[in-house]
């Protein structure tokens, strides 16, 4: 055991036991009590089913998966995500969106992560269902888990938790069939080989040989957490979802958004990234198991599930519009206008108080990729970003488009298009990290922590 895992070891005992000694047991196995309630932290919009999508710097995924149509099989995986407030019990969303088989899971297990596939000694914590410790989950459904305590974050506003993940394993004891998933994590998490059990409740590694740059099934963590907490939904396409940006960095624009609350407000303001690579606003008018989309379900046919539905929404930050214009998309500039208007009509109608902030839409003029950079595309989205503007639709306005924007060119800032997720040269159409930088520190704190309408 290294020196920094000792390290680790030995602030989890310290956590545990000065967490014991002030408030007990007892208090760890209540509910939310009042003045607290249950807030959305992180999310993974779903699409699927496997291996339709565009993940970023996808390993080999043949040895955890010989057989996409037969997804998981008796395996265990180990999904990394990071929350962006923290508090002294979670409750995990797992969804079936996309599959065509009942999914069955259990051994689920939710605890720090240390480092690769490893989770901080004596954090892992079983996750129950209704009583039980598994959940079926019919085709097209979801299913929320019960609270599961983490004495860990007794103190969810420690500096110590700043930036920290949390490591949730399941186990898929049978063939599930077509998979759930969200394509492009960029985030390293990982599994056991098909047939190799349940193997959650370890602390260790190495049961979780392979690793993969996505996630599957599980698609949203709530924490406990101060009444009136504010969540930002970053709702759009791969620009939100975070192409181009760094590999396990966290530095997508809502990344960036997320560090600066944090900064101004330890652990009291969630950010959510509900991005989708390749996601439109109003296509494709189909989607399913049987017809799937490498996008996604269109913004519009998603919205229920992706930020309608998630815990405690006070404002969305939407920025879309790039692949309706794209060669895949072909959609008139009315379409989207259009889809817009419809879409907010429906936050507003159903998340009472919401702050609905209209982004502009950067630059792809010139790009690399078959499907977009032409000029028609770029003329579109110039209109677009003018009805974001001035069209009276939103509640404020996020300027993406001028602090990405080079001003002779008409595409990105020469700075910001190299990728840095494998160091290419990038395609004129995603930002990289200082693009994702700039974006994020357009943000006026003011617009999306501003009071409920």
């Amino acid at each position: 055991m290294n020196r920094r895992t000792l390290g680790e070891g030995a602030l989890a005992a310290a956590l545990l036991q000065s967490i014991g000694q002030a408030i007990g047991p007892a208090a760890l196995a209540q509910t939310a009590p009042a003045g607290e309630g249950w807030v959305t932290s992180w999310a993974g919009s779903v699409q699927g089913p496997y291996p339709v999508g565009n993940p970023s710097a996808q390993p080999d995924q043949r040895f955890l998966f010989p057989t996409p149509a037969e997804g998981a099989r008796d395996q265990t995986l180990r999904l990394v995500v990071r929350p962006s407030v923290w508090g002294r019990q979670a409750r995990l969303r797992f969804s079936n969106a996309f599959g065509t088989r009942p999914l069955v899971i259990d051994g689920v297990h939710a605890g720090l992560h240390l480092g690769g596939a490893a989770v901080v000694p004596g954090t892992n914590r079983p996750v129950r269902f209704s009583g039980g410790d598994s959940v079926t989950i019919p085709p097209g459904g979801q299913a929320w888990s019960e609270p599961v305590d983490l004495p860990f974050a007794a103190d969810p506003a420690s500096p110590l938790l700043m930036g920290r993940k949390l490591a949730v394993s399941l186990h898929v004891p049978q063939a599930s069939g077509p998979m759930t998933w969200h394509a492009k994590a960029l985030q390293t998490s990982y599994g056991t080989a098909p047939g190799a059990g349940a193997k959650g409740a370890e602390e260790g590694e190495s049961s979780f040989p392979f690793p993969t740059a996505s996630w599957f099934f599980l698609d949203a963590v709530d924490m406990v957490a101060p009444a009136g907490t504010p969540v930002i939904v970053c709702f759009g396409d791969s620009i939100t979802d975070g192409t181009a940006s760094t590999m396990n960095g966290d530095d997508r624009w809502p990344d960036v958004l997320a560090r600066r609350l944090e900064a101004e407000r330890p652990n009291r303001a969630a950010v959510v990234n509900a991005g989708i690579g390749g996601n439109q606003v109003v296509g494709p008018a189909e989607y399913g198991p049987e017809k799937p989309f490498p996008g996604g379900p269109s913004a519009l046919a998603r919205l229920e599930r992706d930020v309608i539905s998630l815990s405690g929404v006070t404002a969305v930050i939407w920025l879309e519009g790039t692949n309706d214009f794209s060669r895949n998309g072909n959609a008139t500039l009315e379409a989207v206008r259009g889809g817009m208007q419809e879409g907010v009509r429906q936050l507003r109608a159903r998340v009472p108080g919401v702050r609905v902030i209209g982004a502009t839409v950067t630059s792809a003029l010139g790009s690399s990729s078959a499907a977009h950079g032409h000029k028609e595309q770029d003329e579109n989205r110039r209109a677009l970003n003018a009805f974001i503007r001035d069209g009276g639709l939103f509640d404020a306005v996020v300027e993406f488009d001028r602090p990405t924007l080079d001003p002779e060119g008409g595409g990105l800032r020469a700075e910001m298009i190299p990728e840095s997720t494998t160091g290419g040269p990038g395609d004129k159409l995603h930002p990289n990290r200082a693009g994702y930088l700039a974006m994020g520190s357009a943000i006026d704190p003011a617009a999306v922590l501003a009071p409920r309408r």
